[in-house]
């Protein structure tokens, strides 16, 4: 090879944190709080379902002008969907290749794999794809309003009512729910060890925080399908 013609590079330093199990948990659990943190600003918002029509289409609204004058119509909304979907992206990705290094480091299963780990430990795979297929659904559902057969454009409250009024509407969105629960139960716990938060003395009261916070999201998204099924909204 002539001189000069040399192409070998060092690895950046976020190439070298991502290919590192330690960075791939921790951009896990990074985009896992900025998700969480939209899970409960969303929620609050599903809330307002209960003190009206004119309260929630107006809260449906000014999300769409949220930054005006400065931003056009509906910019600080689309910021926040392009900033979430690279959460949720970074999020999965990250996931899978741990699975895939932990599957190729122990290529045998424990033998007493239930007293090693929890229900919901097991199941974070099963729901991360449960939750992922609903995110495709929920979009289609009420956003773009493809699959939502009695949707009228510009009448998000109208717009829930059709959705939790059918079987399925109902089934899907409490499905996703439960699973969201379980996820973030053991999610917020791993999160906080990865980032350094937890600790022997902690891992108690991180333990019912993390419970305490998925019950609480977990009632909080469910009570909506559950008021529309009762008449209670309506």
């Amino acid at each position: 090879m002539a001189l000069g013609t040399r192409t070998d590079r060092r690895p950046s330093m976020a190439r070298i944190i991502w290919d590192s199990s330690v960075g791939k948990k921790t951009v896990m659990a990074v985009s896992g709080l900025v998700m969480l943190l939209y899970l409960v600003a969303h929620m609050l918002g599903n809330l307002k379902i209960f003190f009206g029509a004119d309260e929630f289409n107006g809260y449906a609204h000014w999300l769409r002008t949220l930054g005006e004058p400065a931003l056009h119509y509906e910019w600080a909304l689309w910021g926040v969907r392009v900033g979430l979907l690279a959460a949720v992206v970074l999020h999965a990705v990250s996931a899978y290749q741990l699975s895939r290094r932990d599957i190729k480091a122990r290529p045998s299963t424990y033998v007493h794999k239930r007293l090693r780990t929890s229900y919901a430990t097991r199941t974070m795979r099963w729901g991360g794809v449960i939750l992922g297929l609903f995110i495709v659904w929920h979009l289609l559902d009420l956003t773009t309003l493809t699959v939502n057969e009695n949707a009228q454009p510009g009448h998000p409250y109208e717009n829930v009512l059709a959705t939790f009024g059918t079987w399925y509407g109902n089934a899907i969105y409490l499905v996703a729910v439960l699973a969201l629960g379980f996820h973030i139960r053991h999610g917020f716990w791993s999160a906080a060890q990865t980032l350094g938060v937890g600790s022997a003395t902690r891992d108690r009261a991180l333990k019912a925080a993390a419970t305490a916070l998925a019950l609480a999201l977990t009632v909080g998204f469910a009570s909506v399908p559950v008021a529309v099924m009762t008449g209670w909204v309506s």
